[in-house]
């Protein structure tokens, strides 16, 4: 009885889709596209039977399409013609290979690539760039644009940004590095992208150096921006307007630009009072830098990197008042100008601090005893070339640090007898890194293991080159404390990608994993099988 009526539906099935596809035949000398899906459904019949994943919508079709790889993503949009559309309609990021022959194909890459809003042109530093035509043409074609990055793009000029701005006035994020196109430029973008949210400039030629240099900013996009990160400018100070002039500013991140900060600073902190992230890297700033953004009271991440002219008094000032502070780095680069006084600043006024990383500093036990003892919250602590730090050090590190759940320890005078205390210590400890510290063998690190089986231990001796990835880099002492993610899949490295949302639909449950339309065509064949039987 039960095949009866499914043999009953399937015939009434057939009808239909017979039936539609007569009326499609019908109509080809009036509309020629219809046709074509004619011949489509003629193709993708199976044994008298539609295809169900053809009676998918659209929206619903590029929701599966959100949840593949690219490189899936490419390989479904050789299916058949709809699957190219929807493919390309739904997809809202690309990243291009922004050589000189792109400039002929950008038509029709944005004839299909029509939705695009997030954008990366990159060019090979030996090769020619795109130029301000190719430039203003996907201006023109992707007038939605949120976000751009440019990379080595050297052919750009500052008439090309001019004309890009304007056609793009949604644009929430720039990032450019390599490029020679200069004040002009970056001024047009911030006067006709009142939207813009993030800056990132790296290594922008055409800024000239000196006094002659024309500031940049603020214009109407300072209002907005959040985010402002500046590296290896030869004169990143011609930023100071927009820097001042960005009065919601929350993150400013300085590497390698010349000038005297110092000055800038208490201009800065005067009209920007809500930042809550500050990273300094080899820039010329002292302690009268620092104390000026002692006056940032909501501070949280402060990052001190071979900064030589900033010593105890400087953050002594910044912890009296930053009292938020949560994540504080500091390279001392070996010069002895922050150490123990500093420190215990830190740990009596900044209780809520949670990671701690310290590069070429030499703390005692006094002041670690302190931190350990006052911070009650460090749960990642990071020492990295420290002379002074041994096997007493870490001994109470252990007994006092309750939170510790990750411990990084390089190129220290550590040895078998500290990794032991860590046996019994840091009842939250979950992730030990010790790397090139020669006290420590391989049969201390198997003990500690061994006694503590939940305990994640990673030695390096230093005898050989590790190129894994792990919490201190392998250059510059950097440390870093990644979060865990479940799950997570590393994108393959090709020309364009895509994390294209739609906001009518979510995926859930049967809509999630990359094997739904497998699946989808499993049960199809079994459901094929059976109504046969």
């Amino acid at each position: 009885m039960g095949q009866s009526v499914s043999t009953a539906k399937l015939t009434s099935r057939r009808d239909c889709n017979h039936s539609q596809r007569s009326k499609l035949k019908s109509t080809a000398l009036i509309c020629p596209m219809q046709a074509e899906e004619a011949e489509e459904l003629d193709r993708i019949s199976i044994d008298g039977l539609s295809d169900f994943i053809s009676d998918l919508p659209d929206d619903c079709l590029a929701c599966i399409f959100l949840s593949l790889s690219p490189g899936d993503r490419k390989r479904c949009s050789l299916v058949c013609r709809r699957w190219l559309r929807i493919e390309g309609q739904s997809r809202h990021r690309l990243s291009l290979n922004a050589q000189s022959d792109l400039h002929p194909l950008i038509p029709s890459i944005f004839s299909r690539f029509d939705a695009v809003r997030k954008l990366a042109l990159k060019c090979d530093r030996r090769s020619v760039s795109i130029g301000d035509e190719a430039i203003v043409l996907i201006s023109e074609r992707c007038r939605n644009l949120t976000r751009l990055k440019l990379r080595a793009c050297r052919d750009l000029t500052d008439a090309g940004m001019s004309a890009f701005a304007k056609n793009c006035t949604g644009l929430k994020k720039l990032s450019c590095g390599s490029c020679t196109f200069g004040a002009k430029g970056m001024n047009a973008v911030l006067d006709n992208c009142p939207a813009l949210e993030e800056l990132s400039v790296k290594r922008l030629r055409g800024i000239t150096d000196g006094a002659a240099a024309e500031p940049i900013g603020p214009g109407v996009a300072a209002a907005a921006l959040k985010t402002i990160c500046l590296k290896e400018l030869y004169n990143g100070q011609c930023f100071g307007p927009l820097i001042i002039g960005a009065k919601n500013l929350k993150s400013l991140k300085l590497f390698r630009c010349s000038g005297d900060w110092d000055k800038l600073f208490p201009l800065i902190v005067d009209r920007v009072t809500g930042m809550v992230e500050i990273h300094m890297e080899r820039i010329q700033v002292s302690d009268v830098g620092l104390v000026a953004i002692a006056n940032c009271l909501n501070l949280e991440i402060l990052h001190l990197v071979k900064t030589p002219e900033c010593t105890n008094a400087g953050l002594g000032a910044v912890a009296e008042k930053c009292k938020l502070l949560r994540k504080l780095h500091i390279d001392g680069w070996k010069a002895n100008r922050i150490g123990d006084p500093g420190l215990i600043s830190v740990a009596k006024s900044c209780p809520n601090l949670q990671e701690l990383v310290l590069i070429g500093v030499n703390p005692t036990k006094l002041s670690l005893e302190m931190l350990a003892s006052n911070c009650q919250n460090l749960e990642r602590l990071a020492l990295c070339g420290s002379d002074t730090v041994g096997d007493a050090e870490i001994s109470c590190i252990a007994v006092k640090c309750i939170a510790l759940k990750k411990l990084c320890i390089k190129n220290c005078p550590l040895s078998d007898h500290g990794m032991e205390a860590l046996a019994s210590g840091c009842p939250n400890l979950v992730k030990v890194k010790v790397k090139k510290c020669r006290g420590v063998t391989l049969e201390g690190a198997d003990w500690l293991r061994a006694n503590r089986g939940s305990l994640v231990v990673n030695l390096d001796t230093g005898e050989y080159l590790d190129a894994s990835a792990s919490d201190v880099g392998a250059q510059d002492n950097r440390v870093e404390f990644p979060p865990v993610v479940a799950g997570q899949i590393g994108a393959p490295t090709i020309a364009s990608s895509s994390t294209g949302r739609l906001t009518s639909f979510k995926l859930s449950g049967l809509l999630s994993g990359r094997s739904l339309v497998a699946c989808t065509l499993r049960r199809l064949a079994s459901s094929n099988g059976s109504s046969r039987s």
